[in-house]
């Protein structure tokens, strides 16, 4: 701040230095954290029912100390009962929100943005009543010190293999790998260092697992989706992208599946929104129920089939600050046919929608989630809101669902 005695012509300057609340994102190679299948990060043996296990992230793989948040794809495996999965930092009180939901005999990924507790542990809560064996990979952490910031697209698709779109037309073989451009593209600028996805299988001949790392790199043994024959299931994917601008996509069953990949933002220096989880005053910090349209105090108000829901985020805007996407983790319940999710930013305020609903915005062509019948599902989602702070829930089915959504933080474009 500079001052000036315009009459004495004297000027004083004075300077303070301070910090914004965010953090940035440091891509770090896919890396097996925890399995209790092994004895990898805690005890070789189940997590049991109603039951956290705590696994140590600062200091971990290359995870310095003093992390803000970290970056996982959680799996939960051998599975004997129905149940969820609740990531939260240590030292902090359970939350309502879930991460991921399974049934008997399910093999369940999704992806977590989670804060680190002070003590560099987050803990991982079995939410059934029957004992489960956890999985988590790194893909990266949010640090004070970084200098990559996060900039959201409208969803774009990049592949589709049924449709021979960004790679070769026809199902990715069995072992098999392809690449994908990612810099170049949809305004994605060179020296991108990592790139924000929504990944599917589609019509999978064999039980098996998908791994997406960057190219010029040995494929890992870290997993981000696993499917079964004849599911159509996707996971959100954060992921380095290699000095070539690309990242490769590794089919880890024996036979062919269809592979689609929607890219909803990247990672870079050229990047100025930061990643924050805890929002001060009323609200208590994430994660935290923003909606489940099965419990509002009016009664149950599901999404009909074929239309969307306007969200608005507006609440969670912390003094009109500039917000470049929102961290949601979204759940689909009460199931009774396929379908699948978008997430689109909406175009209208609230005001229009109070005055008498417009016209519906152009409806996505892009996923984020897919479900069958009688299955809750999740995923984590960036979500880009629109100019008024309103993102777009759209039911791409022909039965009407409902919509669970947990808040886990947002980027703010300071």
């Amino acid at each position: 701040m500079t001052a000036t005695d315009s009459v004495n012509h004297v000027q004083a300057v004075n300077q303070l230095q301070f910090s914004t609340a965010g953090s940035f994102f440091v891509p770090h190679a896919p890396t097996r954290l925890l399995d209790t299948r092994a004895g990898t990060g805690a005890a070789k043996a189940k997590v049991g029912a109603y039951t956290p296990v705590r696994l140590k992230i600062a200091g971990s793989a290359k995870v310095p100390a003093g992390v803000a948040a970290v970056v996982l794809n959680v799996t939960v495996t051998n599975t004997t009962a129905a149940g969820h999965v609740s990531v939260y930092p240590s030292g902090r009180e359970r939350p309502e929100s879930s991460n991921l939901n399974y049934d008997a005999g399910q093999t369940v990924p999704n992806q977590v943005i989670v804060p680190v507790g002070k003590d560099g542990y987050i803990e991982l809560y079995n939410g059934g009543w029957k004992a489960v064996d956890l999985i988590a990979d790194v893909t990266g952490y949010f640090d004070r010190a970084a200098a990559d910031g996060y900039t959201s697209l409208n969803p774009v698709r990049f592949v589709d293999t049924r449709e021979g779109l960004g790679t070769a037309r026809g199902q990715v073989a069995g072992q098999g790998t392809f690449d994908v451009q990612i810099t170049g593209r949809s305004g994605i600028p060179a020296g991108a260092t990592a790139v924000a996805l929504n990944v599917t299988v589609t019509d999978p001949k064999q039980a098996g697992h998908l791994t997406v790392f960057p190219s010029g790199q040995t494929a890992p043994s870290t997993s981000n989706l696993n499917f079964t024959p004849g599911q159509t299931v996707a996971n959100s994917v954060i992921v380095p992208v290699g000095t070539d601008g690309r990242v490769n996509v590794r089919n880890g069953a024996w036979a062919g599946t269809d592979v689609i990949i929607d890219v909803v933002g990247y990672y870079g220096a050229g990047s100025k929104a930061a990643f924050t989880s805890t929002t001060p005053g009323i609200w208590k910090g994430a994660p935290w129920r923003l909606m489940d349209s099965r419990r509002l105090p009016a009664g149950s108000w599901p999404c009909l089939a074929g239309g969307y829901y306007p969200m608005n985020m507006d609440s969670m805007n912390r003094g009109d600050l500039p917000i470049e996407a929102y961290v949601l983790n979204l759940t689909v319940a009460g199931t009774t046919g396929a379908g699948h999710l978008s997430v689109a930013p909406d175009p209208y305020s609230m005001d229009a929608y109070r005055n008498g609903r417009p016209t519906p915005p152009p409806r996505p062509t892009t996923s984020a989630l897919n479900w069958t019948a009688g299955k809750d599902v999740s995923n984590l989602v960036q979500a880009k809101p629109g100019p008024h702070e309103i993102v777009d829930l759209w039911n791409q089915s022909t039965r009407e669902v409902h919509y669970v959504v947990d808040w886990f933080g947002e980027y703010d474009a300071y």
